[in-house]
């Protein structure tokens, strides 16, 4: 559905992407990591058009998005949904009015565009919160009427720029759990940057790793974070060890969305994925 190819962007002397080719299929979940400032933000902007790539090529469904202007470049947007790390949610809008914000401005009728919009908040959990303004909501209530405002525009593939980055442990489950059972259902492809590894290792089809502008790594989520040997990866797996390998005991790692839906009973399942989820 998406491809990048010989991606290459700098900033002044930085240089933020180096030769970067990935592609998403239909209904995949790409989850993209690495450590801060290596390029994972700008690649997904360059994905939108929000950043233009110094060289290469992305193509959607086989046309060229680096030659889309005016209109067609917009109509391109609306099929590819941006949650952010921070919401950026319009402040005198309700969440209601948030939501129907994007498909009222691509022409769709009042009426239709407020009742899709009260649907859609109610997927997310929040229907008894649409006539609240964006400061009446906690932080992980604004990101889900972002994740709201994104799938109103029913797009093919969701962009996530680490949305769990500024929300509290709590929030996080709140947003994380949401993002599973979209990934589940595979109606949208969704690129996931995330520092998440439970996250990955159970919603995931692919993960790609990141270091220094480059791919180091990219394959099955439990071979890249655990069996790579870019070093960006033995700091992930040191990381997990740290962090959770306590909740996991000596149970065997969790090796994706499917081998997790085969153990459906597994008490070693990922942190941050709930019971739920892993029955859909």
């Amino acid at each position: 559905m998406l491809q990048a190819y010989k991606l290459r962007k700098t900033f002044g002397r930085q240089v933020a992407l180096n030769d970067v080719s990935f592609h998403v299929e239909k209904g995949e979940t790409l989850v993209v990591m690495g450590p801060s400032g290596c390029g994972k933000s700008t690649l997904l902007r360059c994905v939108n058009r929000l950043v233009q790539p110094d060289e290469g090529e992305i193509w959607f469904h086989d046309r060229a998005v680096m030659d889309f202007e005016g209109e067609e470049l917009r109509n391109y947007r609306r099929q590819i949904g941006f949650v952010f790390q921070q919401c950026n949610l319009v402040g005198h809008l309700t969440a209601l009015e948030n939501v129907a914000l994007g498909p009222l401005t691509a022409g769709v009728p009042r009426d239709r565009a407020r009742s899709e919009a009260l649907a859609t908040l109610d997927r997310v959990g929040l229907a008894k919160f649409a006539h609240k303004l964006p400061a009446g909501l906690s932080g992980g209530e604004q990101q889900r009427v972002a994740i709201a405002r994104a799938l109103a525009m029913k797009p093919e593939l969701i962009i996530w720029d680490e949305p769990t980055a500024a929300l509290d442990p709590i929030m996080v489950e709140e947003v994380l759990s949401i993002m599973a059972e979209l990934a589940g259902e595979q109606e949208t492809a969704m690129v996931v940057v995330t520092h998440e590894i439970p996250f990955a290792l159970a919603v995931a089809d692919r993960v790609l790793l990141m270091e220094d502008g480059q791919v180091v790594a990219e394959g099955e989520p439990h071979a890249t974070l655990f069996q790579s040997e870019a070093p960006v990866s033995k700091r992930f797996r040191r990381l997990f060890e740290l962090r959770y390998a306590g909740a996991f005991g000596t149970a065997k790692r969790p090796r994706g969305r499917k081998e997790i839906r085969r153990a459906r009973n597994d008490h070693s399942r990922p942190i941050g994925v709930t019971r739920k989820v892993l029955r859909s």
